[in-house]
């Protein structure tokens, strides 16, 4: 019985109480809209009362955290040993806090400082491929499935460049598109290659020496190994009037052969594309320029394979080795005489070239006194997989007319072992 008559003693205290705090709020809402032509001053010099008085009181007792801070270090020996050691704990933690922030500016804030250099140089060497002309070598790298980006200053003049996958397998592309004046190209291949694509990224998200990273292959197929990543910090975005695109300066040291190669961030997105480089500062066409510029590329400036067999003997081993040289091995295969194929298939025929890289043509001259007969100069450079091997050759192709076509019938080549430069200069019959 007195357990239930406490309880009910409490409850009907808390209802007292609810009761009081109610008929309170109750009259000063009356007081404070009633008489409601005063409502409107009311609640304007109470709000100003009220915020002045937080504000008072606020003040006060800041000083008095402040006199109690001041005091509190000197009240004893042990108090005093506290506020030195916690006060060098925090100023330490709050300077490293600082130089944290700022490293994490540094690279272009928190969703680029905790990306992996190394997770990135593992991409670039899975995208990032070799790009092989017949008078200039560089680098490339995929922005599409089956597109990859170069300077047009690789592959200009050659009709048929050729791709170097990071395997040593390497493509012929289908064709070629470019911008000359900005010095872009890509190449069109075959196939898809989803796995292989880099992203862009604006350049104008970049702060004043974030780390960037340029890849490429310095000196081409004459240095062997994996892609070449080079660090650096970003200076600056340049343009001027005699440049059409915008450029991302650098002081990376891109040498010759990682012309085409991406400029990325610490996470791996394409700021720009190798370009240029003077005295240890390198320019690279911004990826906001290549976006714009990109459906405006054309063929019209690539070279074209213009041979003509029917021309005359010498035109058709000219044009026998063109063929080998861009990889059109049906049209080749189709040069060769009803003779020549009594001891030859396709698959056999092909099966001797699957490692030429290129072939450069210097000679290929009419013999005289012997009637469709070629003396013909050439060297082609072998792709091993991981090196490019040169070999020379010299000799002679019999022809023979079929179907109004000189074809080939009968060879008399011979390698030239380490040839002097008079070979490459005596471009006469021999």
């Amino acid at each position: 019985m007195k357990l239930k008559f406490d309880s009910e003693n409490l409850i009907n205290q808390a209802k007292a109480k609810i009761k009081n705090w109610r008929l309170r709020f109750i009259t000063y809402i009356k007081r404070l809209l009633f008489p409601i032509y005063f409502f409107p001053i009311k609640l304007f010099t109470y709000s100003i009362y009220y915020f002045i008085k937080s504000l008072i009181k606020t003040f006060i007792q800041l000083i008095k955290l402040v006199w109690f801070c001041l005091r509190w270090p000197f009240r004893s020996w042990n108090n005093f040993f506290k506020f030195l050691f916690w006060g060098t704990i925090f100023t330490y933690f709050a300077f490293t806090e600082y130089r944290f922030l700022s490293l994490v500016e540094r690279y272009g804030g928190y969703n680029k400082f905790f990306c992996s250099e190394w997770l990135t140089t593992k991409k670039l060497q899975k995208s990032v491929v070799r790009v092989v002309g017949g008078y200039s070598e560089g680098s490339g790298f995929f922005v599409a499935g089956n597109e990859v980006l170069t300077n047009f200053h690789v592959i200009a003049d050659e009709p048929s460049p050729k791709i170097i996958f990071p395997d040593g397998r390497f493509v012929t592309p289908r064709f070629i598109t470019a911008n000359p004046d900005n010095d872009l190209a890509i190449l069109h291949l075959w196939e898809q290659y989803p796995d292989k694509i880099l992203n862009f990224v604006s350049p104008q998200t970049l702060t004043t020496n974030e780390p960037l990273i340029s890849a490429g292959f310095p000196l081409g197929t004459d240095l062997t190994g994996v892609v070449t990543v080079t660090k650096g910090n970003f200076t600056a975005i340049r343009n001027s009037p005699d440049l059409f695109a915008d450029y991302v300066q650098t002081d990376i040291n891109v040498v010759q052969g990682m012309s085409g190669g991406p400029l990325v961030d610490q996470c791996g997105d394409v700021v720009g594309i190798n370009t240029l480089s003077l005295s240890g500062m390198s320019l690279f066409v911004s990826s906001d320029s290549i976006k714009v510029l990109w459906p405006y590329f054309s063929d019209q400036e690539i070279t074209k394979i213009e041979v003509d067999p029917s021309l005359s003997p010498e035109d058709a081993v000219y044009a026998f080795y063109t063929y080998l040289k861009a990889r059109q091995m049906q049209e080749g295969f189709d040069l060769l005489s009803l003779k020549y194929l009594e001891k030859t298939n396709f698959e056999e025929w092909t099966s001797r070239f699957t490692d030429i890289l290129d072939v450069q043509i210097y000679l290929s001259e009419a013999v005289t006194g012997s009637e469709n007969t070629v003396f013909v100069k050439f060297s082609t450079k072998i792709w091993t997989g991981n090196e490019a091997l040169y070999h020379y050759y010299q000799g002679t192709w019999q022809t023979v007319e079929e179907d109004g076509v000189y074809k080939m019938l009968k060879s008399n080549i011979k390698e030239v072992e380490e040839p002097t430069w008079e070979w490459f200069y005596d471009l006469e019959e021999e």
